[in-house]
């Protein structure tokens, strides 16, 4: 062929890029082209911290792509009117992209290659962004699995991780295209920096640092430590291969360490088999006798939780790092969800929403897939009473109150043994920490052994119901 429109979405990488090195091996030209489609970007999914990793990302794609020959082309639009109007624009001959398994990117691939082939121009699909295909880790009778330990068997025995794909040679781009300049915003430091080049220095300093790879099974659930890699949101948009990343973590010989950073890999890749499989666990539980769960959905409660002003310091804590940083610690996250719906009484939806507003690596499937193991209406073979106690989860993870005290000053000077019990402190050592409960920092907005008992009370019935 002579030339290949090579449509970039969450593949942001030159390095072990299969769509790439395909489009190398086939075309004399490659035409690299990025579409600022209009429903994601004005999307309130959209957080300020992911559209300036996403930005970060293009502007590195782009500057590694001039090296060789090419560059990035810039579009605005529906994807399939884009597409085709530069097909027409470059008189190319096919185009090719990473399948992408959400429900709105397969409608969205489905639209375009039917444009696309009505103008008889060839359609490829490549699988890059996962290790494996959903079709490719199946039951021996062909049906998906629902249970991550007899996916993760059967994903060991049938996925082989392939060398890296070359993707040498010059793209030899035409000029004289026409490309919009990517939008211009502030840069904040606040939140992480994204980019292939990113990408890479953050895992070669996981693999090699002393706390990293190396001690992740033994230190990645406490919070102040900060222990793991940091790189979901670049493998959310590709901007690292999750192939290198395996194949690094098997070189660097860590044991049951690297085994258990590499297992959480393999969870992304259930998650994201379990949403293409049962598409409908998008928009309502995967456990469909828990949709009409009776929430209490209290608003005020709501808003004090997305703020950090629940009164439990470790929730809290999570929260407001999530609201600084678009990022936060995972341990945090089971922590969060679980308290929004086994003590909050509120709909796991709403938390899954507001963590896909405010997460850089806000992913839909792993999100979805994660407040559904929390909410137990997901997947996973243990039910609803699995409940995190707030406070024994900050003892255990956060013993020294080191992260509740980074993300809340006003608790700076509470003493150890009452920082994840604040409203505990008796009179005078309150006065010595200088916070006031119920003033400079909230008291408990629930009792949480009372919400325990609620919770299962609710569940329970909601089982039984179903039942009948």
């Amino acid at each position: 062929m002579r030339r290949v429109i090579w449509w970039l979405r969450r593949d942001l990488r030159v390095t072990d890029n299969v769509t790439l090195h395909y489009a190398l091996r086939d075309a004399a030209s490659v035409v690299p082209v990025f579409i600022l489609d209009p429903r994601l970007l004005h999307s309130d999914k959209l957080s300020p911290a992911r559209r300036q990793f996403l930005f970060d990302s293009l502007a590195d794609v782009d500057a590694r792509l001039r090296e060789r020959g090419g560059r990035l082309i810039i579009r605005r639009g529906d994807p399939a009117r884009e597409l085709a109007r530069l097909v027409r624009e470059t008189q190319s001959d096919a185009v090719y992209f990473h399948r992408d398994y959400t429900p709105y990117a397969r409608a969205r691939d489905t639209r375009v290659m039917d444009t696309l082939n009505a103008l008889g121009v060839r359609v490829e699909a490549f699988d890059d962004n996962y290790l494996a295909a959903p079709e490719q880790v199946l039951k021996d009778d062909g049906a998906p699995y629902t249970i991550y330990t007899r996916f993760r068997l059967r994903f060991e025995e049938r996925v082989i991780v392939p060398n890296r794909y070359a993707t040498r040679g010059d793209l030899n781009t035409p000029r004289d295209i026409t490309s919009l300049d990517l939008p211009r915003i502030e840069r904040e430091e606040r939140f992480a920096r994204g980019g292939e080049s990113e990408g890479q220095k953050l895992a070669r300093a996981f693999f090699h640092r002393a706390d990293g790879l190396r001690a992740y099974r033994d230190t990645r659930d406490f919070l102040a430590r900060d222990a793991t890699s940091h790189l979901s949101p670049h493998l959310h948009f590709g901007t690292v291969s999750v192939r290198e990343l395996v194949r690094a973590a098997r070189e660097a010989d860590a044991g049951k360490q690297g085994k258990a950073w590499i297992d959480e890999l393999v969870w992304r890749e259930f998650y994201a088999h379990v949403l293409w499989h049962f598409p409908y666990a998008a928009r309502g539980a995967f456990k469909r006798e828990y949709d009409n769960i009776a929430w209490e959905n209290d608003a005020q409660k709501f808003a004090a939780w997305c703020a950090g002003r629940t009164g439990y310091p470790i929730v809290d804590a999570g929260m407001r790092q999530l609201n600084a940083t678009g990022w936060m610690h995972n341990r945090a996250r089971m922590i969060v969800a679980s308290f929004l719906t086994k003590d909050l009484l509120i709909d796991w939806r709403w938390g899954e929403k507001y963590f896909l507003q405010h997460l850089i690596d806000g992913d839909m499937a792993s999100n979805n897939g994660g407040w559904q193991w929390s909410a137990g209406t997901g997947t996973d073979a243990q039910p609803f009473f699995r409940i995190f106690n707030p406070l024994l989860q900050g003892v255990k993870f956060d013993p020294d109150g080191a992260y509740v005290k980074q993300w809340i000053p006003e608790l700076a000077r509470v003493p150890r043994e009452y920082i994840h019990a604040p409203w505990t402190m008796p009179h005078e050592i309150a006065q010595r920490a200088r916070v006031e409960i119920g003033k400079d920092y909230p008291a408990p907005i629930v009792d949480h052994a009372i919400q325990r008992e609620r919770a299962l009370a609710l569940y329970k019935r909601e089982s039984k119901e179903k039942r009948l």
